[in-house]
């Protein structure tokens, strides 16, 4: 078993090369609105997980997902040159739900704030001095 640190110095460079490989290399069109999150690697560095937040609707989160198993090979291709291990991890692209979650869940906090009114955000706010940006009162001299 190797040691965790080195687990994670290797996820850590699938993840910033499948990153800036997918930003600035691929002309795959299908391709767009990708957002690297997360690389998980196998104990035996054979397999790594790659997790990727897409934009847009599900039908171009599938076009995407597409195009970044067909670029696969490419990405594989350039971590080889960055990794300089024995062995490549062979990289699967996984949708990472997480982001679309907090998304939606933001979205779903904000809604029920603006259905309970603007007087209950107001009461809901800390009294705080406008005159300064700390929340600290800050008392002028008289006759300056």
């Amino acid at each position: 078993m190797m040691k965790t640190h080195r687990l994670a110095r290797v996820a850590e460079a699938i993840r910033e090369v499948a990153s800036e490989t997918i930003l600035f290399e691929l002309r795959d069109p299908r391709v767009k609105g990708v957002t690297v999150t997360r690389a998980e690697v196998s104990g035996d560095l054979q397999h790594a997980k790659v997790f990727v937040s897409v934009m847009g609707s599900p039908r171009e989160q599938n076009l995407c997902m597409h195009g970044l198993r067909h670029s696969g090979g490419f990405i594989q291709a350039k971590l080889a040159k960055r990794l300089q291990t024995r062995f490549t991890p062979v990289i699967e692209f996984v949708l990472d739900e997480g982001v679309k979650r907090s998304i939606e869940m933001t979205r779903l906090i904000n809604e029920a704030l603006a259905q309970s009114g603007p007087k209950d955000q107001e009461s809901a706010a800390p009294d705080v001095p406008a005159n300064s940006a700390d929340g600290t009162a800050e008392e002028s001299p008289v006759g300056s």
